[in-house]
């Protein structure tokens, strides 16, 4: 099997898991990968555990996935952020369908080269955010290949509440062609945002317990 067709075959489960699971939307949240692995059995664990030092080799890790006797357990790094978080939790699901004969994969920044873990990126955005409906929705906003600009992601990312990072929609845009990669270089996406929609609340409820604190 080439690399393309392990990727399509990869695509093509996560839109099964879509399905069965009725994710309709590209907003999925942490309680939508925590059912999925209920259903399968998988143990699922934050780490390190509070107020608890963490083994070096792991400081820099963004999840893990272990399969054996016991059965299949999924970690991911307590700090993460929501959006990588849920990407993380979709990579290591990815790991339990289809590299549960590894015994053990360690998922960091440092790997992401591997066919494996390549793999396992494809098939998180594809989980959240599947190409044809990415595609859909540029068609509803009337945004054609080659035209979308950061606006655009911005616009698209509010609209249908999409919990993929803007890093990954890039890559999603890019290779569907509907942009360049140069497009995106340098781009601010959270003051983007500001610029788009204006201040978030928190910040304004922010400013002015400081105001009232002078």
């Amino acid at each position: 099997m080439s690399r393309t067709q392990y990727y399509e075959q990869l695509k093509a489960r996560a839109r099964e898991v879509r399905a069965q699971f009725g994710f309709v939307t590209p907003k999925v949240g942490r309680s939508d990968l925590r059912k999925i692995f209920k259903h399968h059995g998988i143990t699922f664990d934050l780490w390190p555990i509070k107020n608890e030092r963490s083994p070096a080799k792991f400081k820099k890790l963004r999840g893990a996935f272990f399969y054996d006797d016991l059965g299949a357990a999924i970690m991911v790094n307590r700090y993460l952020k929501n959006e990588p978080a849920i990407f993380t939790m979709a990579h290591e699901f990815k790991h339990f369908l289809f590299d549960r004969d590894v015994g053990s994969v360690l998922c960091s920044d440092n790997n992401r080269d591997d066919k494996i873990e390549i793999g396992a990126e494809i098939f998180a955005a594809e989980l959240i955010f599947p190409d044809q409906d990415f595609r859909s929705c540029m068609a509803e906003m009337e945004v054609s290949r080659g035209h979308c600009t950061p606006e655009t992601l911005v616009r698209l990312k509010r609209r249908y509440q999409a919990t993929l990072s803007y890093a990954s929609l890039v890559k999603k845009a890019t290779f569907l062609e509907f942009a360049t990669h140069e497009v995106f270089v340098g781009v601010r996406w959270r003051k983007l945002e500001e610029d788009i929609f204006g201040e978030p609340i928190y910040k304004k409820i922010h400013r002015s317990k400081k105001n009232t604190e002078k």
